[in-house]
């Protein structure tokens, strides 16, 4: 069943214009036909189209319900800045799979170090790919993608999650696996890294705030693999 996001609303009827109008429009969607919007704060409302124009199509509400591509943990994926446009790839997958948001930040080994300005073109095209991937693969909330100003930044806010893993293809001891076994949690962090992986530097920084360095096996995984 076709699915759109739409701005929080009320009533029984609600009318989508532009974008959304457009995509109806594309599919050759007609009165009666039933669609699902929703509200990006993890409700779906099952609706029948009820009008239709050029330029706009009004739907009626049959049902409300919690949206059900939503993990009950919340996991940020935070990755080091990856060179080229691997980023876009690396937003749309952990949207796919789950991710409540998406933060970026430079690390040491960073090859690629986007200023302000670049910022400024690139955050809308990683947030619009994140709302298409989470339409696409039926999320009922919108990853937020944003940036992080630097390491210290990124070791405040992953400590504070109830399970903080920093992979490092170094670590020889705890695999991933045994990290997971017997814990229980509702909020998680994932902090992968650049091309040339971490420094030891930030390894022992991570560790120190108290992050869980973890492997994710004897295979070196490429950046935007990894997360």
């Amino acid at each position: 069943m076709p699915r759109f996001f739409v701005e929080p609303f009320e009533g029984s009827l609600i009318t989508l214009t532009g974008e959304n109008a457009k995509h109806v429009h594309v599919l050759r969607m007609h009165r009666q036909e039933e669609l699902t919007l929703c509200d990006a704060r993890g409700t779906d409302y099952l609706c029948r189209i009820a009008d239709i124009d050029a330029s706009s199509v009004t739907c009626q509400i049959l049902q409300r319900v919690p949206s059900q591509g939503e993990p009950a943990v919340r996991i940020t994926v935070y990755v080091a800045f990856p060179k080229q446009d691997k980023l876009e790839h690396i937003v749309q997958k952990a949207t796919e799979l789950g991710a409540a948001e998406i933060a970026v930040f430079p690390s040491e080994r960073c090859v690629s170090r986007p200023d302000g300005k670049a910022l400024k073109t690139k955050l809308p095209r990683w947030e619009k790919i994140a709302a298409s991937a989470a339409e696409q693969s039926g999320r009922g909330r919108i990853p937020r993608v944003r940036t992080l100003p630097n390491w210290q930044a990124v070791l405040d806010e992953a400590k504070a999650c109830d399970l903080p893993l920093f992979f490092y293809e170094l670590e020889a001891e705890n695999a991933l696996h045994q990290l997971l076994l017997g814990r229980q949690w509702r909020s998680a962090a994932i902090i992968t890294g650049p091309e040339g992986g971490f420094s030891e530097r930030e390894a022992a920084q991570a560790v120190q705030a108290g992050l869980l360095s973890a492997s994710l096996g004897t295979r070196i995984l490429r950046c935007e693999t990894a997360p």
